[in-house]
């Protein structure tokens, strides 16, 4: 077995939080280069009509991190980490923290394992949460794993291939839209459909291997660590009430 075993007691909301939170900017910590090196290539990629970025600067997402850390020093991949670890540690403890309670709250009673029903409003969200929750039940239902490391990792890994193929095309349309000229796009919508007319849909997924690197990598490490945070929160909290 490989890992902590699951607690007996279901995880209080502020264990869900505490551990959501903290899973969070763990794996924001160690995979915030991924990120900063995907945005740069977006943006060099975008900016290629422009004389001055046609002598490529970046090549790969590995690179990008060295030519980073050879011409603006050893901190720049972790420029901007103290904003991202305070996001995740309000907006992913949220957003991870409420799933399973807002999740049981929609599932009828009785049912020990059944599949999400409930509608997620923000596209990343449900890719990253609804796609876990889903390849987890169908590992354990069919008894092709326990409860433990590998099954959070396949699940984990599936969730982040899944969140980076639905994610791709909005993470292009934002950079593009974001760093273009005022009077370029009138609208993110604008942008969509220009990029689909001029281009065609394989614009949509520029980028798509540091995106998979970066967002894989985040949702291995969040979701693995989340997992082994609740049982250890829980036995501490466990073992803290315990009269002896």
């Amino acid at each position: 077995m490989v890992g902590l075993k699951p607690s007996e007691m279901p995880p209080t909301m502020a264990v869900k939080f505490l551990g959501a939170g903290t899973a969070a900017c763990f794996a924001d910590l160690l995979t915030f280069p991924l990120d900063t090196a995907k945005v740069r290539l977006q943006i060099q990629g975008e900016n290629q009509a422009t004389p001055a970025a046609r002598s490529t600067r970046y090549r790969g997402v590995v690179g990008t991190i060295l030519t980073m850390v050879r011409t603006e020093g050893p901190r720049s991949p972790y420029n901007g980490l103290v904003a991202g670890l305070q996001r995740q540690m309000s907006f992913a403890s949220i957003r991870i923290g409420l799933y399973d309670s807002v999740k049981q709250f929609y599932t009828p009673k009785g049912s020990d394992r059944t599949l999400p029903n409930i509608t997620r409003n923000a596209i990343v969200n449900c890719a990253e949460m609804v796609t876990y929750d889903i390849i987890k039940e169908k590992l354990l239902d069919n008894q092709l794993l326990t409860d433990n490391f590998p099954c959070h990792f396949i699940s984990a890994f599936g969730a982040g291939f899944c969140a980076t193929v639905v994610a791709s095309p909005v993470d292009v349309v934002k950079t593009r839209y974001m760093n273009s000229p005022p009077d370029r796009y009138r609208s993110p919508l604008d942008c969509m459909l220009k990029m689909m007319a001029q281009e065609g849909p394989k614009a949509f997924y520029k980028g798509f291997t540091p995106s998979f690197l970066r967002l894989g990598a985040w949702n291995v490490v969040m979701f693995v660590s989340y997992e082994q945070l609740k049982r250890a929160l829980m036995k501490a909290q466990t073992f803290r009430e315990s009269p002896f």
